[in-house]
């Protein structure tokens, strides 16, 4: 397969140079692997990004390095036209938030506690805890419905309860960008699509910006309004899935041969492997 690049859809405002989150021709990595070399691409702004590609393409690399828990050793990644390595820390947690791909709990905290500790950034030294912070808790775990979990230890939570109490803490702070590393993994399918229900209508009705890194390549087609497609640390394609999502692309990205139907609902691709099933015609899925 070529690494060359297949496509790329790229809005005439984001090549203007108004997007309020960039990497510009950086070079990132861990310690001494480089993963991404010169790598360029705007976060269009109040859309709905996804990162999708093989494992160990360089997906979560790129949101790390997009929410500064990595640092580019060449180039830069821009937030609201400056540097993001030239903000103060609670500066970029009070304009980015973040669901790393592992999260640890410390020992014996509550659910309620944890979720709270989404407000810190809003927090200052003589500042006591508000009715906004409250209300900002109460409606995060309104959103991703553990209320009835707020006073559990998170400890003795089951892995898809927990993801949703640390999104729920990544909402309570309240960030007009989100990035999430894979967060509907241990989420069983109906959760999956709550969650991905519910970042779709804060982009759609509340106009955050959310890039998020998915498996799933249908959700991403279902949800996204804009695909990153990484492969071997580089940028592929990127725009709109009906754009770029085609059988050729994601052979290249992911080695699987397949067609590209119209999902019945959303309208948007919807991928089905080819793969060698008994008494099914492929042919006949895609007319």
């Amino acid at each position: 397969m070529s690494g060359d690049p297949v496509n790329r859809h790229i809005d005439p405002a984001t090549l203007a140079g108004s997007s309020r989150l960039s990497v510009q021709n950086a070079t990132i990595g861990y310690d001494q692997r480089v993963i991404s070399q010169q790598l360029s691409v705007d976060i269009p702004d109040k859309g709905f990004t996804v990162i999708v590609g093989a494992n160990a393409c360089g997906k979560s690399t790129l949101l790390r390095a997009l929410s500064r828990l990595i640092q580019p050793s060449e180039g830069q990644v821009m937030l609201d036209g400056k540097a993001i390595s030239h903000y103060p820390a609670k500066e970029v947690a009070r304009r980015l938030g973040l669901l790393p791909q592992t999260s640890i709990a410390p020992d014996g905290i509550t659910v309620a506690d944890l979720v709270a500790r989404g407000r810190y950034p809003h927090q200052k030294f003589i500042r006591q805890w508000s009715v906004t912070d409250e209300e900002a808790v109460m409606g995060a775990m309104e959103a991703t419905k553990i209320t009835e979990l707020s006073h559990r230890l998170v400890d003795e939570l089951s892995g898809g309860q927990r993801q949703r109490v640390w999104v729920a803490m990544v909402l309570a702070q309240q960030t007009p960008m989100l990035l999430l590393d894979e967060p509907t993994t241990y989420l069983d399918i109906a959760h999956q699509i709550e969650l991905l229900e519910l970042l779709s209508g804060l982009n759609r009705a509340a106009g955050h910006t959310v890039v998020a890194v998915l498996h799933d390549l249908n959700h991403a087609c279902r949800y996204a309004t804009h695909i990153i497609a990484m492969r071997e640390g580089q940028i592929v394609a990127e725009g709109a899935p009906a754009e770029i999502v085609t059988a050729d692309l994601v052979e290249q990205v992911f080695g699987l041969p397949c067609i590209i139907i119209n999902d019945p609902l959303a309208g948007t691709p919807m991928i089905i492997p080819r793969g060698s099933i008994p008494h099914v015609d492929a042919v006949s899925l895609s007319t």
